[in-house]
């Protein structure tokens, strides 16, 4: 009776110590920034929760990352980023990790809708070379081309405005895109995925259906922003954006710059400026100053918003309010 006893545990033991090789652990998966991990949070809900690279607040275009981030990155079995125009102090570290690991470049893999980079930071055609201050790494002025140039073959995309993220269109298919390639990576997981997948499609949707609306009465209201962040929202809801003050965030525009914008403020009509929570300059108090215009504040990473695929939702919703909310009159 005992040595029965003995064997059924010993039966037992040696399953638990099975386990974990019957039933796969899921993939460690590192993501870039906050949009982009809500959504593969919401893809992973209920099998693990992906690390997130720069916090909330913090820029991707000049952030350094931390021993622990680099630790992040070398025990991670997925890594998903935008591409190297967006968070460009990701691709040195990237080149140096193995094979092994799977690295997903949404730029070049996801088959995104894509605009190409407007001309300087007004949209003055003249003014300003086309794409040739790429070495900030935030020339974010985008040409009036409905241009999606699919070049997957290669990994040039200085043309392309990287804030992908910002459409719901390009939202689904990352979510489509990242979905898969955690289902081949894990197959254990593969029907969780699809099933969070479709849930958020169809909230991707609603939601998309809802701003069209919202926003409809202030299609025509000509604003200025920051930085040229937005166009993908922009045409996405077909917007009436004016130009941006700046080309380049971390450079303040010099009084030619501010005089120009004034100018541009009056000749448009603006009704706004769109500061945003990691630049709230006072130049915009400046700009504004006796031409009737409001300000408002646009964020386009969701500085304080949690993790998790909610906070996507909230991104555009409070977009969408945002522009509605200074643009109505």
């Amino acid at each position: 009776m005992r040595s029965r006893r003995l064997l059924a545990g010993l039966t037992a033991l040696v399953l638990v110590m099975l386990l974990p090789t019957v039933l796969q652990a899921a993939p460690r998966v590192v993501v870039s920034i906050p949009p982009i991990h809500n959504l593969v949070s919401g893809i992973m809900e209920g099998v693990a929760e992906p690390v997130l690279l720069v916090p909330g607040g913090a820029s991707p275009h000049d952030y350094a990352l931390r021993p622990s981030d680099m630790r992040h990155l070398q025990s991670a079995q997925v890594v998903i980023w935008v591409g190297r125009d967006l968070e460009g102090f990701l691709e040195r570290p990237l080149a140096r990790l193995p094979e092994s690991v799977t690295k997903v470049t949404l730029l070049k893999d996801a088959d995104l809708v894509r605009h190409e980079l407007r001309e300087g930071g007004i949209w003055d055609r003249h003014d300003h070379g086309h794409g040739h201050d790429h070495n900030h790494g935030h020339s974010h002025s985008h040409s009036h081309s409905h241009s999606h140039s699919h070049s997957h073959g290669h990994d040039h995309h200085h043309d392309v405005d990287s804030h992908v993220w910002l459409s719901p269109e390009n939202a689904a298919r990352i979510v489509r895109h990242v979905a898969d390639v955690l289902a081949d990576k894990d197959p254990d997981h593969a029907d969780r995925y699809g099933e969070n997948r479709d849930r958020i499609l169809a909230r991707l949707e609603t939601l998309d259906a809802t701003l069209q609306a919202r926003l409809e009465p202030v299609r025509g209201h000509p604003f200025i922003v920051f930085h040229d962040a937005y166009q993908y929202f922009e045409r996405h809801f077909g917007l009436t954006p004016a130009g941006s003050v700046t080309v380049d965030p971390s450079r303040p525009a010099g009084a030619r710059r501010i005089q120009e914008i004034r100018q541009r403020i009056q000749d448009s009509d603006a009704i706004c400026v769109f500061s945003e929570p990691q630049f709230r300059p006072a130049i915009v108090e400046t700009l504004i100053d006796g031409t009737g215009a409001r300000t408002g504040v646009l964020d386009p990473l969701g500085a304080d918003l949690p993790a998790g695929v909610e906070s996507y939702f909230h991104l555009l919703e409070n977009l969408g309010q945002s522009l509605v909310d200074c643009l109505s009159r």
